[in-house]
């Protein structure tokens, strides 16, 4: 088992430095929510929502983005060039430093 550090910054620009078990196959939503933070995932990580969006503040290689994920984003607020769904960002050891903010919810 391997855990990896993750930054989340919250909505009220708070950071979280949080511990992210890489054996559990969780996703960086699930994660998010394991420590409480205002993630709703709504769909339950299926990418129907946008519930979970979230900015990927470091240069880290992700998983490329699915049709589904695009599509969700693409009728989402707030959407940036590093916009991503945190369900659908399976949490690995590559991800080790991680750094996202999430996205605002409303104005």
């Amino acid at each position: 088992m391997e855990d990896i550090n993750i930054i989340i910054i919250d909505r009220e620009g708070e950071e979280h430095k949080v511990l992210a078990p890489t054996d559990m196959n969780m996703n960086l939503m699930e994660v998010c929510k394991s420590y409480e933070l205002p993630v709703e995932g709504t769909c339950g990580g299926m990418a129907l929502c946008s519930t979970c969006h979230c900015y990927i503040k470091t240069e880290h290689d992700l998983p490329e983005m699915s049709e589904d994920e695009e599509d969700m984003l693409d009728q989402a607020f707030f959407v940036e060039e590093n916009s991503r769904l945190g369900c659908q960002i399976p949490i690995t050891v590559d991800l080790e430093g991680l750094i996202i903010e999430l996205a605002p919810t409303s104005l």
